[in-house]
């Protein structure tokens, strides 16, 4: 029975029958985290759940978190220093820091980990059931140490995520998408579909939000594509951002997004609302699962028929994934240009087919052109992007829809990194170039005001 449960029962934990400081440190060790845990990891566990048994005889367990941080944070410190008094321990003022630390986390944070969320490099943290953690820095995915006790533990930590934004996870409703206060978008799937236990994966976005600049320091594309990308904005081209998970879409339409001017009314359509963006005037639209009767379920179809009646000026799609693809080409052709979206493909002609596969799930039987003229007619640009074995992710291609030839939608590329060697550190070694072609948007970008040679920079010989 988990400390919750026990304290919900009548009379609560009392001190008297807890069991004695050694006692209680020699059988957590037993039952240590990891064959290399020390004592002293197993000291702190008991005292931070007396700890946590004298916060839950004060407060109801299930309404922490309105007591307000600074509050609970006083009488967390409080309780420490009586413990370790009670318990005649002598603990220097670093390990009652750190005991006021996890203690904290537990209550109002993610437990361990919590110094993951804190550590910038760390872009993935991905729980394998209570015992196993990997994070993924730098592109390259690790093994870590933290661990959570038991199952109990862990789904503590997604019920406090899944409640914060409004949605639940049970046995009836076993998978949910959420969102960390940051941005950070989680999935957690549970028993019966998890087989080995409750699992949660948290994809966090870098700190510097939409400023491109640090893609181009990091050396995700270059300057004159950047420029090209700038103007292809400023004129309210429609632009379909494409690659495979983990390659940074996410990343790229808060920083695509950047570039629209601060007067123009955006909406945004996500599962779970994780864009960051940094105009004044911004909706943002969530999708709603369904109740646990199975009804009042909002789609991203239903939420995009709804956006056109709110008179935006650029509509920004998390990402297309279903039937409302129909509605966002429809669109697109229609007078909301500017718009942009992501979509998972590994070029920029499979995305076009992922466009169309889509289109069938609509319900609305259209012929293979149909579907294609829609497409070509939709879409001004796709950027392609990857993440390489190094974990580098780059813009690997800027590519522009031209219109259709018979059956086929015209595509020619603009930019692309031609990759020449793996360095003897495995380092992706190439280079990017802008191709010795024209933009078909080139005289209405100009007309919008880019400047030339931004628009030129895409047309220059190699």
């Amino acid at each position: 029975m988990g400390l919750i449960d026990r304290l919900q029962q009548p009379g609560g934990l009392r001190e008297s029958e807890g069991p004695s400081l050694e006692a209680s440190w020699r059988s957590t060790a037993s039952a240590s985290l990891s064959s290399n845990s020390r004592p002293q990891l197993a000291l702190f566990e008991y005292l931070k759940g007396r700890v946590q048994d004298r916060i839950f005889e004060r407060m109801d367990p299930n309404r922490i978190e309105e007591a307000g941080a600074s509050f609970l944070l006083g009488q967390i410190t409080q309780f420490v220093h009586e413990i370790v008094q009670e318990e005649g321990l002598l603990l220097t003022e670093a390990d009652q820091a750190r005991l006021i630390e996890l203690t904290t986390n537990e209550l109002i944070g993610l437990g361990p980990l919590e110094p993951l969320l804190q550590d910038s490099e760390v872009s993935d943290i991905l729980v394998n059931g209570y015992a196993q953690t990997f994070v993924e820095r730098k592109g390259v995915l690790m093994k870590t140490n933290v661990r959570f006790r038991d199952d109990q533990h862990l789904m503590r930590a997604i019920n406090r995520i899944v409640s914060r934004v409004g949605r639940r996870i049970d046995e009836a409703s076993p998978m949910v998408d959420a969102r960390l206060p940051d941005g950070s978008r989680v999935n957690a799937i549970i028993p019966p579909l998890a087989v080995d236990g409750p699992a949660l994966c948290i994809r966090r976005f870098a700190s510097f939000g939409g400023d491109i600049a640090h893609l181009l320091q990091a050396g995700s594309m270059t300057a004159e594509a950047s420029a090209f990308l700038r103007a292809a904005v400023m004129t309210r081209l429609n632009i379909l951002i494409s690659g495979g998970t983990g390659t940074g879409k996410t990343t790229m339409l808060n920083c695509l997004s950047s570039f629209i001017p601060e007067h123009e009314r955006i909406i945004t359509i996500e599962d779970a609302a994780e864009l960051a963006l940094q105009q004044p005037h911004v909706l943002r639209l969530e999708t709603r699962p369904p109740n646990v009767e199975g009804k009042g379920e909002i789609t991203q179809r239903e939420l995009f028929k709804n956006t056109l009646r709110m008179r935006p000026d650029r509509i920004i799609v998390g990402e297309v994934r279903g039937a409302e693809v129909l509605d966002m080409l429809q669109a697109m052709s229609t007078g909301h240009d500017g718009s942009m979206a992501t979509i998972h493909a590994n070029t920029p002609r499979d995305s076009l087919g992922r466009l169309e596969m889509m289109m069938l799930l609509s319900g609305i039987a259209l012929p293979e052109r149909a579907m294609r003229q829609y497409i070509s007619s939709a879409i001004n640009l796709i950027v392609q992007l990857h993440r390489f074995a190094d974990g580098s992710r780059k813009v690997i291609k800027i590519s522009e829809l031209t219109g259709m030839e018979g059956d086929v939608v015209l595509m020619q590329d603009l930019f692309e990194f031609v990759r020449t060697e793996t360095g003897p550190t495995g380092k992706i070694m190439g280079e990017f170039r802008a191709t010795n072609v024209k933009s078909a948007f080139a005289e209405r970008m100009l007309a919008s005001g880019a400047s030339p040679g931004a628009i030129a920079f895409a047309s220059a010989a190699r």
